[in-house]
């Protein structure tokens, strides 16, 4: 439970009114439980003929006795004027009242726990979303996309259901026990005391099978995460899966993984249906076992209760039943809910590896230059650039050629700090990196990639993502830069019109046109390309080279190309070989060196 109270820490503050609101509320409800259970008191007498006449008030006081004569007293005076039948139905009025009282702060009560509960989901979600934008690059490398979305779909609603639904229960089922135990208590201290030695056998065997559904429930949503990830792979490789005729392989593979998650939620639904009857059992048990006692200390004369009194009290304990059962059921569910939370904890607490500086400085522009200094970085033990060093003066184009794996597209990351270096440091103006404010950092680039990561909403608001306060004229002076008007405009709503999941509507060089309109849109100092036509036809390769050369004029660019063709005009080309610069110049010295830049050139000339 020390788990279960550390959430609660975390996400009931913001929900403090509603928590107090629902704690006076079930208090309430829980005095006029007993309050509709005492009034039934006279009731019995009167019906056992065994009700004795008061006939004088004493002091009103905060104990039993007085409370109990006084109200016999009016009893008796109204059973006088009026004769037993009447007073039966008086006193059962009482009770009807009591009981309204009682469920309707019930009522209130859960009204106010609803909030909290759908807050807290909301809470929740909220800051899974908002941690996994601020979690660095490296953290999504090392997680499956589909454990991810399990964790903030999947578990989320597996605590709702189970941590949040008993939440009520939790808060309103102790309040009531501590009520119904307290009157007990003083209406028989020896039995109550009975009570007290009893019960915490049953909690205990409770207790044992609960802690065993936290294991396999981690199970069960690890197993949905592995599910989830082949949805999305399957999805996302449609093409690739038909084009191989791999439909039976990855309809194995997913029934695979469907046996085993339904092997491990029949393990959890079969300890956690023995919530139920096992509770009911324990109840009866302790029930059949206070009777017996209590019955034979009123057999004995040993007891504080006469017999219509014992009932009663028999009545309260039974009141505690249904509350102790709903208790225990909660500890279920809140065992299984703590293994999802731990799962979420693995994205809420996760470190976050870019770290901002405490006192980190504004930066709006580039004013001279950018420089890598002796920079190494490493993915875990391998290290893919040693030992490299680069100056960029503003407005110059430094191209990025060598072969895959040689550190080109990591060097480009280290700039907005998508990584940090291992060693060295990467300087603006002079400035290190890790002393600027990352939001201003990341405003002064702009970013064309291989492949156009554009979003499932309306042309416009691809190209203006990330602008703030724009126009519809800035948006189409941008796409005529980038050579997209034409296209946009034959489309079925121009620039409102819906482009599908990743822009699978347009074709690959309309998508990166759209890429570019945004980055003209963005109007950067920093331009980084990313094999921005690699993938494209003549044609196509045509109109986006043109759009790039009116994008990275005037501006500092750093352009990685396994096209050499592209990158001929750059002011400096630096080819890469194994996480180093081996090579650096224009087009015509490296040429003239005869080294590996000229064989790449002729590779590719042939």
């Amino acid at each position: 439970m020390k788990d279960f109270f550390k959430i609660l820490r975390r996400f009931i503050p913001p929900y403090k009114k509603q928590l107090i609101l629902n704690f006076l509320f079930n208090l309430l409800s829980a005095l006029f439980t007993v309050f509709s259970m005492a009034m039934m008191s006279p009731i019995l007498e009167i019906l056992f003929n065994v009700s004795e006449n008061v006939t004088e008030l004493v002091p009103w006081a905060a104990n039993l006795d007085a409370i109990k004569n006084n109200l016999y007293y009016y009893v008796t005076i109204f059973k006088a004027a009026n004769g037993a039948g009447m007073t039966l139905l008086f006193v059962g009025i009482f009770v009807i009242v009591a009981t309204i009282l009682k469920v309707g702060f019930a009522y209130l009560a859960a009204f106010e726990a609803v909030y909290i509960r759908n807050g807290v989901v909301k809470d929740m979600r909220q800051q899974i979303f908002a941690k996994m934008l601020k979690l660095a690059l490296p953290f999504f490398s090392e997680e499956r996309k589909g454990d991810i979305m399990a964790r903030i779909t999947g578990d989320v609603a597996e605590v709702e259901n189970s941590i949040m639904s008993s939440l009520d229960m939790f808060l309103k089922n102790p309040v009531i026990i501590i009520v119904l135990l307290v009157s007990m208590l003083v209406m028989s201290p020896s039995l109550t005391l009975f009570i007290f030695l009893v019960l915490p056998f049953a909690g205990f065997i409770i207790g044992r099978v609960g802690k065993s559904l936290k294991k396999v429930s981690r199970e069960g949503q690890d197993k949905m995460g592995v599910i989830l990830t082949v949805v999305e792979e399957t999805l996302g490789g449609l093409r690739i899966i038909k084009a191989f005729n791999a439909e039976k392989k990855m309809d194995a593979r997913f029934n695979t993984e469907l046996r085993d998650y339904r092997s491990i939620m029949n393990r959890l639904m079969r300890r956690r249906e023995l919530a139920h009857p096992l509770s009911e059992l324990l109840g009866t048990i302790v029930i059949i076992i206070v009777v017996w006692y209590g019955g034979s200390l009123i057999l004995d004369k040993n007891s504080e209760l006469s017999g219509p009194e014992f009932i009663i009290y028999l009545g309260i304990f039974y009141q505690i039943i249904n509350p102790a059962k709903a208790f225990t059921t909660a500890l279920y569910s809140i065992q299984k809910g703590l293994a999802s939370m731990d799962r979420i904890d693995k994205i809420l607490l996760a470190d976050v590896t870019i770290p901002e500086a405490p006192n980190a400085k504004g930066v709006s522009t580039l004013k001279e230059s950018i420089e890598y200094r002796n920079i190494t970085f490493a993915y875990d033990e391998k290290i893919v650039l040693n030992n490299v060093s680069l100056k960029i003066e503003k407005g110059k184009t430094i191209a990025l050629v060598g072969q895959s794996g040689s550190g080109k597209t990591t060097f480009v990351d280290l700039l907005p700090r998508f990584y940090d270096v291992k060693g060295g440091g990467i300087f603006i103006d002079g400035i290190d990196l890790r002393e600027l404010k990352l939001h201003d950092l990341r405003d002064l680039m702009g970013n064309v990639n291989q492949e156009a990561i554009l979003f499932n909403d309306t042309i416009y608001n691809n190209i203006a993502f990330g602008v703030e306060n724009t126009s519809m004229d800035a948006v189409i002076a941008a796409a005529k830069v980038a050579n997209a008007h034409d296209f946009i405009q034959e489309t079925e709503n121009g620039y409102e019109t819906i482009i599908g999941d990743r822009g699978s509507k347009l074709s690959g060089g309309q998508r990166q046109r759209l890429s570019i309109a945004r980055a003209i849109l963005k109007n950067p100092p920093i331009l980084i390309l990313d094999e921005a036509t690699s993938a494209l036809d003549t044609e196509s390769e045509r109109l986006v080279q043109d759009a790039l050369e009116k994008l990275m004029k005037n501006r500092t660019s750093l352009v990685i190309a396994h096209r050499l063709s592209t990158v001929r005009n750059a002011d400096l080309i630096c080819v890469f070989h194994e996480g180093e610069i081996v090579e650096r110049g224009t087009h015509e010295e490296l040429i003239a060196l005869d080294g590996r830049y000229k064989r790449l050139h002729s590779m590719q000339m042939f």
